[in-house]
């Protein structure tokens, strides 16, 4: 069974696919000029002008021209297949994942073999938010070829964030402090809140981070003092007028990391 060109590049999408196009230009002229009894008495779709489309990298004249052979029912599979594989690659570049995917899926119905695009599709999915569904792809492309190795890579650090995933869910609404102990109103006030028990947490382990990367012993302890004193300031400030836990919180994030967004 004739399959998608590959192996297909990874990394830069616009790369990938410039390098796919001229992939594309040797596999669809094999089939434009393929002669034989089988060509002489079975006539196919022309694919030429989807190889001509792939081959400017033009993403709309792509969907529009490459999405007409997919649609023609004369068109021979593995016409088809090229001609789905050069679609999905436009709409990634057009940011239309949605449609992308659906292409692959496609193109994995009409040849469930392809590991490469079943590697493509998981990339897809982890865009999209779906770790699941990528985790799945990335393993039924290794299961296909063993030997994939960037579905390998995929596979590894999908697990690993899975995993990570895993361990946030475990401790989510727990401050870095025991709340069955807690006294202070303001320890009170922060375990009743999973968003400042969340935030409490990552303050500490950012500030945990930060102290164990000081270059000296000196640096780590005034780091600690500089975090010692946001509790004890956060400890008497609270319940005062016009003092905005959560501001405060937050702010001291952002200082420990150095950006905006907490």
């Amino acid at each position: 069974m004739e399959s998608v060109p590959g192996p297909l590049m990874r990394g830069c999408p616009i790369t990938r696919h410039i390098v796919v196009a001229s992939l594309l230009w040797t596999a669809f002229a094999q089939a434009a000029f393929a002669t034989g009894a089988e060509t002489a008495t079975v006539p196919h779709a022309d694919p030429v002008p989807c190889l001509n489309a792939a081959a400017a990298s033009d993403a709309d004249k792509i969907i529009e021209i490459c999405g007409a052979l997919v649609d023609n029912d004369k068109a021979a599979r593995a016409d088809r297949i090229k001609a789905l594989f050069a679609r999905a690659g436009a709409y990634d570049r057009k940011g239309m994942i949605d449609r992308a995917i659906g292409d692959y899926d496609t193109m994995l119905r009409l040849d469930p073999k392809q590991a490469d695009i079943f590697n493509i599709r998981g990339e897809q999915w982890r865009r999209k938010g779906d770790r699941p569904r990528a985790l799945a792809d990335f393993g039924a492309a290794i299961k296909l070829n063993p030997e994939h190795t960037a579905a390998k890579a995929n596979y590894k650090s999908m697990a690993l964030e899975l995993e990570r995933l895993g361990a946030l869910k475990a401790v989510a609404g727990k401050p870095s402090f025991n709340c069955a102990t807690a006294r202070r109103a303001v320890e009170k006030a922060i375990c009743a809140n999973p968003e400042l028990a969340d935030l409490d947490r990552d303050i500490h382990v950012v500030n945990v981070r930060i102290i164990g990367e000081a270059k000296n012993p000196a640096q780590a302890r005034a780091l600690q003092r500089e975090q010692d004193a946001f509790i004890a300031r956060r400890n008497a400030e609270f319940g005062r007028s016009g003092y905005d836990l959560r501001k405060a919180m937050k702010e001291r994030m952002q200082k420990l990391v150095g950006v905006d967004g907490y």
